[in-house]
């Protein structure tokens, strides 16, 4: 049934419903789909069928996604018994498996979604392009020359190009709204701690990783969060509860909102991509059209110089702790073949911080983190607008140059891992294309705690500006 290639979770979950198709036909149906265009995209790297085959035949149990295929991101979640390598050749060269589910993916479980796979990711999600050397690049669907974002590269291909209606993604700079910008979708960041990531982690990267997902649609994106959000007991701090399910959002009023909108970089002096600018010029006549009051404004705070080098050195000590993790769990360190630059580099800046030097950062981050907030609460701005990054998404090898990627990947990375570091919910909705005709995600940001205003408004956008209808040529036909 080659129409389920486009239809949402919420599409798929109907038809089991009504009893027009059995869970088992779904998964065959995304089993085909993904063995026909991943060849080109290289976007499942660890496929799960006979598994998945024999749980679309067991009771599912009455979850509203009931026998919907689900991809999971092979970082930061883990599923009992399936390889679970994060990107990184020292982990695959151990052919290392999970022996348990990270806790969320019992609650995919539970909602009724069936895993078929897992998705590419770059080593430790430490980059914004996924091209690991351990299992190869992932192709964007809309030009397999381009990248497809990272870190949740390999989960954003595969929804884009039809091949399940929703994948995991994790966010801890950016990782699922980059990557959603890239490809076509709807890609929510959640507030801080929204989704528990027990019991593998109370917090990594001073809490600015976050759990979610890709979808095609709003509605889904807001219906598979209810599913997996909430604390587990021992969690080190919780999310503010929300008013009511974000499912109850989608279409609901958004009221007239104030909205601030940023269309340049802030930081090292760089340029803006024209694109970029374009993009938010679009959308915020958009907002206006719809009788939101809509200006040039954004945060001071996002101005300030030192927010790069004080955010990485909270990810250089994360990555130095990864390592020591792993060469703890395997027995033995790294060897020089076995780790990328980018994260023996990052790992060596790790060790060489004193514990004086890490609180430091952590101590400016939490000023900073207060500098922010005034915008949304003494300013009373409800929403920010912004790109998601500066420009396109890049070539293949544009960003993974060992000589210009991590100067190249700065520049471009200007407005996502800020709201990481303050908690904020933040969306990447499709509502603009290039003028190759590449996708050109914007970027909603709400106060801390208000994913129920993002979905209000990124629903209303939906409804006025529709995007379901795009597809990338890749997988336009079969």
């Amino acid at each position: 049934m080659d129409d389920l290639s486009w239809m949402d979770a919420h599409e798929q979950a109907e038809l089991v419903r009504s009893g027009q198709v059995a869970p088992a036909e779904l998964v065959e149906a995304a089993i085909a789909r993904i063995e026909e265009e991943n060849p080109r995209l290289n976007a499942v790297i660890h496929p799960r069928f006979e598994r998945a085959r024999r749980e679309a035949a067991e009771p599912l149990g009455d979850g509203p996604f009931r026998g919907v295929p689900l991809l999971l991101k092979d970082l930061a979640c883990q599923s009992e018994g399936d390889p679970y390598h994060c990107g990184s050749v020292f982990l695959k060269n151990a052919r290392w498996r999970a022996d348990h589910d990270t806790g969320f993916v019992g609650r995919f479980r539970e909602a009724g979604f069936v895993i078929v796979g897992r998705t590419n990711v770059p080593e430790f999600g430490l980059t914004i392009t996924t091209e690991p050397i351990a299992y190869g690049p992932t192709r964007n669907p809309w030009d397999t020359q381009r990248s497809s974002g990272g870190s949740s590269g390999g989960s954003a291909a595969a929804v884009s190009a039809g091949l399940v209606p929703v994948a995991h993604g994790n966010d801890g700079g950016g990782s699922i709204r980059i990557p959603a910008g890239a490809c076509g979708l709807v890609g929510l960041k959640p507030t801080r701690a929204r989704v528990s990531q027990a019991p593998d982690m109370g917090e990594a990267w001073m809490g600015a990783t976050v759990q979610g997902v890709l979808t095609r649609t709003v509605r889904d994106t807001a219906a598979v969060l209810d599913c997996i959000a909430g604390p587990v007991p021992g969690d080190p701090y919780v999310a503010p509860p929300l008013r009511r399910p974000l499912a109850a959002e989608v279409g609901a009023d958004p009221g007239r909102m104030r909205v601030g909108f940023l269309d340049r970089p802030l930081l090292g002096g760089l340029n803006a991509d024209p694109e970029a600018g374009r993009a938010i010029a679009a959308t915020a006549g958009l907002l206006a059209a719809l009788g939101h009051s809509v200006e040039e404004a954004h945060p001071k705070a996002l101005e300030e110089e030192a927010f790069p080098g004080h955010f990485l050195n909270v990810v250089a000590a994360g990555t130095a702790r990864d390592l020591a993790f792993w060469a703890e769990k395997l027995g033995r360190s790294a060897s020089e073949d076995e780790i990328e630059p980018v994260s023996a580099g990052l790992g060596a800046a790790g060790r060489a911080l004193s514990a004086a030097d890490y609180l430091a950062s952590m101590e400016w981050m939490y000023g900073y983190i207060r500098r922010m907030s005034h915008w949304w609460s003494d300013e009373r701005f409800d929403m920010l607008l912004t790109p998601v990054v500066n420009g396109p998404p890049p070539p293949l090898g544009y960003l993974s140059d060992p000589t210009q990627g991590l100067f190249r990947t700065i520049a471009m990375l200007q407005y996502t891992a800020q709201f990481n570091v303050t908690g904020q919910p933040a969306v990447s909705l499709p509502l603009q294309w290039s003028a190759d005709g590449l996708p050109m995600g914007v970027q909603l940001v709400a106060a801390y705690g208000r994913e129920d205003l993002l979905v209000r408004l990124a629903s209303q956008l939906e409804a006025a500006a529709p995007w379901r209808g795009r597809h990338p040529k890749l997988a336009a036909t079969r």
